[in-house]
């Protein structure tokens, strides 16, 4: 068994903002829903590597909308270079981006940000 996908809430018709901070701030690629769930409103999204799949966050409308301020995906950077690059352009978009646990998880560095909804997400590193 693997993972296939991680589910996070949005509020309705916000698209527009799931695309900026999946898309643009996070850098990952919006893949069309199946017709048969597309007109449930949301966005898919998904990292590669190469072609290979590595992560992918599907994010469906939640009515009455309530943020996972807990829960969340935590995705991997392969380096400190990538992971700070990415760090500075989720803080330059103006999201919400936190250093309080950097050092707390053993053998990786880590920070936690928040998308446009409120939803938590945790960005690890290596640490050595």
């Amino acid at each position: 068994m693997r993972l296939h996908h991680v589910q996070l809430p949005m509020p309705r018709g916000q698209e527009a903002e799931a695309r900026r901070f999946y898309g643009e701030a996070l850098g990952l690629s919006e893949v069309p829903k199946p017709p048969s769930l597309a007109g449930r409103g949301g966005c898919w999204f998904r990292a590669f590597n190469a072609d290979a799949v590595v992560a992918e966050i599907h994010l469906g409308i939640d009515d009455p909308f309530i943020p996972a301020k807990k829960a969340h995906p935590g995705m991997v950077c392969d380096s400190v270079e990538e992971w700070e690059t990415l760090a500075g352009r989720i803080d330059s978009m103006g999201y919400e981006l936190s250093w309080a646990e950097r050092e707390t998880f053993e053998g990786y560095l880590r920070f936690h940000a928040r998308d446009g909804f409120g939803n938590r997400l945790e960005i690890v590193t290596p640490s050595s």
